[in-house]
């Protein structure tokens, strides 16, 4: 038996990287998992990012686990998409019980970090897409009276600033830091109201992590390449963690073996904030 046996995951950003690992690893659970993705460009964004034939290999991936998936195109950015996801995975499913509100975008390098679209466009996918995911889950599970778990993707940007040079203070950069800090109260306020309706609300913050958001020829030589010593270090010495170690916590976070604990910011991140 899975730990998610019977339950349905609701996971946005979920065509690639740290959302696609937490999709297949809630599927090989036992859940049933429904990804909403925006599988386009941004033009604020200098990195690919993620495409329809993405979506389809995590459909793939989900499947060879022997639970149902649903893939929908679709931009966290906007509202009314948001809402009309959700409603369609509880149409499809009856229910959602599992959310990973993973969502996200680092427009931090290159031209496209300097101009002010970068700016909107990462509040609007890692801060504002989080609340309405939230917003369009809560009336749901509230309703079915089931209970269920949520977890939100923070960073550890959430807690530190790593801007080491002026360029570094452009709209992307700076809307990522803030975008993940807002995350947290989100998070605090939405586990203070769900508590009593048995549905917890917690944070993973993970560091550097081995996805193309990261591991790009971008962030290598604007980011990466004159970075001071001991730039984004930390205790053990490691570099990038895998996605799946991400999801190791998610997946813990949305357990019943974290069945009281909510309001939690998790880090994962081998021991950054420690320096």
């Amino acid at each position: 038996m899975g730990r998610f046996d019977g339950k349905v995951a609701f996971v946005t950003g979920g065509a690639r990287g740290q959302g696609r690992s937490h999709a297949v690893r809630l599927a090989a659970e036992g859940a049933d998992v429904a990804v909403v993705d925006v599988v386009r460009q941004f033009d604020s964004v200098q990195y690919a990012m993620s495409t329809p034939e993405d979506l389809a290999e995590t459909e793939k991936l989900v499947r060879e686990q022997g639970r149902e998936f649903l893939g929908i195109p679709g931009d966290v950015r906007d509202e009314e998409q948001v809402a009309a996801a959700v409603g369609q995975v509880e149409q499809r499913f009856g229910g959602i019980d599992l959310v990973c509100a993973n969502a996200g975008i680092l427009p931090s390098t290159g031209p496209h970090a300097q101009r002010m679209s970068a700016w909107h466009d990462t509040i609007a996918t890692n801060l504002s897409g989080v609340f309405y995911t939230l917003r369009a889950v809560t009336p749901g599970m509230v309703e079915r009276g089931r209970g269920g778990a949520i977890v939100l993707t923070g960073s550890t940007s959430t807690f530190r600033g790593v801007a080491y040079k002026l360029e570094m203070l452009n709209p992307g950069h700076m809307a990522y830091g803030a975008a993940k800090s807002g995350v947290l109260s989100l998070m605090r306020n939405y586990a203070m109201a769900l508590g009593t309706h048995g549905i917890r609300v917690n944070t993973v913050i993970p560091a550097g992590v081995d996805t193309p958001m990261t591991n790009n020829e971008f962030f290598t030589k604007d980011l990466q390449a004159d970075a001071p010593p001991g730039w984004m270090a930390n205790v053990m010495e490691h570099g990038l963690v895998q996605p799946g170690d991400i999801s190791d916590a998610v997946l813990f976070l949305l357990s019943d073996q974290a069945k009281f604990v909510t309001g939690v910011a998790l880090p994962v991140d081998m021991g950054t904030l420690l320096i």
